[in-house]
């Protein structure tokens, strides 16, 4: 071996500048980032006796819940159609939503060793429980299914949106956790406000209520929130009893976007401290 080989070093530094994304490191370590959403599917559901059956008790009793208050002593709209699989469409989103977004969050303090110890790119952290959620979500969508048979709604071809309101969603919840995780590292807080703001979050989305219950002026504060946009087309094209609501969803799009792309940047601008914080 000789000096030169000898004296050689590795040094990895965080990278700066607002705009530094390494995007082919990302590539590269594009299977580490599915062996971690693997892993969560395999944390969550280690040990139980339900299994992956947990992802469809939680939406289905929900619904049963919501119905029997909501349908039923207050006798919530529901666009025509049974309070049932009304509800049970806007909670099939939001459980995925709500539930990526808790583990999101709290992901770089609760994988403090990967952030101390192994270099990865930190992005892939709060990614992987959006990624595992989807998982749940297909789960949960067979119950939705026969509820479909059940109440005889057939789909059009606007099922064909499907994948791409998910996609949005993963890209909302993404984003989101990619500000709520870093700023959790610094302020451990958050950790405990997040569930007060989720839920909060679930009373301004229309999961329970149609949008439309809330008066023209006001409207556009109710789309102000991208899962507005969301759940209306994931609900219409799914069950097809309605138009997508176009306007919404596109705002909900671009709302998505800003949240997600400021997301990645803010990130990255303060992973350089995330392990000697964590």
């Amino acid at each position: 071996m000789t000096d030169a080989q000898s004296n050689y070093e590795l040094v990895i530094k965080p990278s700066y500048g607002f705009l530094n994304i390494n995007w082919q490191e990302m590539l590269e370590y594009r299977e580490l980032l599915f062996f971690l959403a693997l892993r969560e599917i395999k944390i969550r559901y280690k040990q139980t006796i339900m299994g992956a059956g947990w992802a469809v008790l939680q939406p289905f009793f929900t619904m049963i819940v919501f119905t029997l208050i909501f349908g039923g002593l207050a006798s919530m709209p529901s666009e025509g159609i049974p309070y049932p699989i009304f509800s049970y469409s806007g909670l099939l989103l939001w459980t995925y939503f709500s539930v990526a977004l808790t583990q999101s969050g709290n992901s770089l303090v609760g994988n403090a060793p990967l952030l101390s110890k192994v270099y990865m790119p930190r992005l892939f952290i709060p990614t992987a429980p959006c990624i595992a959620g989807i998982v749940d979500y297909l789960i949960a969508l067979s119950i939705l299914g026969l509820m479909m048979v059940y109440y005889m709604f057939v789909p059009n071809l606007t099922i064909l949106l499907l994948p791409a309101i998910l996609f949005v969603t993963f890209l909302l919840a993404s984003g989101l956790g990619f500000w709520l995780s870093s700023i959790c590292v610094k302020y451990r807080d958050v950790k405990f406000v997040l569930p007060f703001f989720i839920q909060l979050l679930l009373f301004v989305s229309p999961v329970i209520y149609p949008a439309a219950i809330v008066g023209e002026n006001l409207r556009w504060l109710l789309y102000l929130n991208p899962l507005t946009g969301l759940i209306n087309a994931h609900r219409a094209c799914l069950l097809g009893y309605t138009p997508i609501d176009w306007h919404g969803l596109g705002i909900a799009v671009a709302l998505t976007l800003v949240l997600f792309i400021t997301g990645i940047l803010y990130l990255k601008r303060t992973e350089k401290y995330l392990a000697d914080l964590v």
